[in-house]
């Protein structure tokens, strides 16, 4: 187990947990930074939590929930203040209602979590930060020692996994609700190529081809929120033919942007895809969440071999554009 401490100061208005493991600082910050990672640690064991968005920057914003055995979900939120890989971050912490919006009616913590070198590997000191004396024994009375005793002692299996999460995966896509699924995948780049090579059409047009045979005839990008794009591709023999078309709904460049899409000449409803790139070990994960308006449409995408089309790009990414001077 590799908690050492958890340190409760009245007066401080502060809960301090310190733990230490057996992996170098930049293993242990890409378990926070990856949310494949963090969701199977993050919520104590009776209540694994699920994100539904992760934006690893300052500014940035996570969402997610836990599930108790009963079904029952718990909900949460925290946006990040600090951000400075792979030895700090701290967060504006709070809890949500069911509809994912700030629940006014319970506290909110900041937490800040350091990263440090030892002489076997690595330590973890967290500190929440408490608004007041009764916020703090409200939480304290809820189980947040005993949670943060049971998420904590999870990381070693998680850190442990080198496999799972290793760069060298292809393509992977995680349900997260019957209509969200997560797609993964960790690009060798840094996530400045990464966001260029998604915005400048004549890089665009080398590698977002799925599987061979296809071009990209035509690519047009939308420069600012609320401008639309057009994406046409062509087989090579110039028998088939489809295309996307969508608006871009938020951009946080290069970490996040969001989009709608449909395809050009269907009228059912949109999907709506969350690109996140955040910076890991091996390169940049690249994670999108893509909303659909149904579990059945959902169903239907992913069965027609979504991920594979996708792996085949992202080879070429790193292949065509990123390993080229």
């Amino acid at each position: 187990m590799p908690i050492t401490d958890v340190i409760s100061n009245a007066q401080a208005l502060t809960l301090t947990g310190i733990a230490d493991y057996p992996v170098p600082v930049e293993r242990l910050w890409d378990a926070y930074a990856d949310p494949r990672q963090l969701e199977r640690f993050w919520g104590p064991k009776e209540w694994p939590a699920t994100f539904t968005r992760h934006d690893m920057a300052v500014g940035g914003r996570s969402e997610y929930y836990m599930t108790g055995p009963d079904g029952a979900m718990s909900r949460g939120w925290f946006r990040f203040l600090a951000v400075e890989p792979p030895r700090r971050f701290e967060v504006e912490d709070g809890f949500a209602d069911e509809t994912g919006t700030a629940n006014a009616q319970m506290p909110t913590m900041r937490m800040t979590y350091t990263f440090e070198p030892t002489d076997t590997g690595s330590r973890c000191v967290s500190v929440t930060q408490f608004t007041s004396l009764e916020a703090m024994e409200s939480l304290v009375q809820m189980g947040m020692m005993e949670g943060m005793r049971s998420a904590m002692s999870q990381i070693d299996d998680v850190l442990a996994d080198l496999a799972t999460f290793a760069a060298s995966r292809d393509t992977e896509a995680q349900l997260l609700s019957d209509t969200t699924v997560r797609v993964s995948r960790v690009v060798r780049g840094s996530v400045e190529q990464v966001w260029r090579a998604h915005h400048e059409p004549a890089l665009m047009q080398r590698w977002l081809l799925g599987p061979d045979g296809w071009t990209m005839p035509v690519c047009d990008v939308a420069g600012a929120v609320g401008e639309r794009y057009r994406y046409e591709w062509a087989s090579a023999d110039g028998t088939q033919r489809f295309g996307f078309e969508g608006e871009l709904l938020e951009s946080a460049a290069p970490y996040r942007e969001v989009t709608s899409e449909q395809m050009i000449g269907t009228d059912g409803p949109a999907t709506r895809n969350e690109l996140t790139l955040v910076p890991v070990q091996d390169g940049t994960l690249l994670s999108l969440v893509i909303t659909y308006p149904s579990r059945e449409l959902r169903d239907m995408i992913l069965g027609t071999g979504m991920t594979t089309g996708m792996e085949a790009s992202y080879q070429r990414l790193e292949r065509d554009v990123l390993a080229c001077p």
